[in-house]
């Protein structure tokens, strides 16, 4: 690389750099600088109109002596270990079937991928009104009655599904085209060997696709830490708060009750734990991940 850069003409250096200078202080400007901004107004007090008083700790002491604090905490883990288990799992399962050349599988994948390009607004209103308690589709094919969004004991639930369903899409594309990678002698060897479907899938699927797999519960583990935009447009953190998470505490604390140095502190704690676990994801990868090395 080093070799590369050094043949390279001032010329072609310096439109290298004009081409990435946009991104470079698009990068800056919205990522860099707001990270810095907010970890030193984790340590202070301000309400957007009176002047920033330093405040040490006084954040984080409160964060962690509030009891909504756990319960909130507990459920974003709920949410995040949830949709992360499903969310792999179920598209999982389903690029193993569409890869088998079964009749209609591209219009499955388009099916399926679908909700995950679809704006999200329009997702919360069409699941809003699928779990209408009166008029709601999944109640009438169900024939139960149920205030999915409104109950405490399913609201979570509601969210969940809505979630993983948005989700498949996505993660089943990855897989398909992990799975599009994998030599067919190694599943004609298996059938050759007499290995059933379920063990086929266990013992030549599932280690030859754990570096796709280990990729997609990173990246579904960290979206589903930083779910908002789903409980702000069907549960508003409600009722309750038993669907209140993290992100959206974040967003009431900074916009709703104005304190900003309270907001940041909690995005500061949502960060330390995503940061950890990915770490120990990360660590963990030799034994989860097939010939995998550093």
């Amino acid at each position: 690389m080093k070799k590369f850069l050094n043949n390279l003409s001032n010329n072609e250096r310096f439109a290298g750099w004009v081409f990435i200078f946009p991104a470079l202080i698009g990068t800056l400007i919205f990522i860099i600088i707001p990270v810095i901004c907010s970890f030193g107004l984790s340590f202070a007090k301000w309400d957007l109109l009176n002047p920033i008083e330093f405040a040490g700790l006084a954040n984080y002491k409160e964060i962690f002596s509030e009891p909504l604090f756990y319960k909130i905490l507990w459920n974003t883990i709920v949410f995040a270990v949830s949709t992360s288990v499903f969310g792999v799992i179920i598209p999982l399962v389903l690029a193993c079937i569409l890869n088998s050349k079964i009749r209609g599988a591209e219009f499955y994948k388009t099916a399926y991928f679908l909700p995950f390009i679809t704006p999200m607004i329009v997702i919360g209103v069409v699941w809003e009104w699928i779990f209408d308690p009166n008029i709601g589709l999944l109640n009438h094919i169900l024939n139960i009655h149920i205030n999915w969004l409104y109950d405490t004991h399913y609201a979570m639930t509601a969210l969940i599904i809505v979630s993983v369903w948005k989700l498949i899409g996505y993660n089943m594309i990855i897989f398909l085209s992990s799975l599009s990678g994998i030599s067919q002698s190694m599943f004609e060897a298996a059938k050759i060997d007499g290995a059933t479907p379920f063990q086929t899938f266990k013992y030549v699927t599932v280690p030859l696709l754990s570096p796709s797999i280990f990729f997609v519960v990173i990246i579904t583990a960290i979206s589903s830490f930083q779910i908002f935009d789903l409980i702000y447009l069907m549960t508003q953190g409600g009722p309750l708060d038993s669907t209140n998470v993290l992100v959206y505490a974040i967003y009431k604390n900074a916009f709703e009750y104005f304190n900003v140095g309270k907001a940041s502190a909690i995005a500061y704690v949502l960060f330390s734990i995503i940061l950890v676990l990915t770490l120990i994801q990360w660590n963990l990868r030799k034994k989860l991940v097939y010939n995998e090395a550093d």
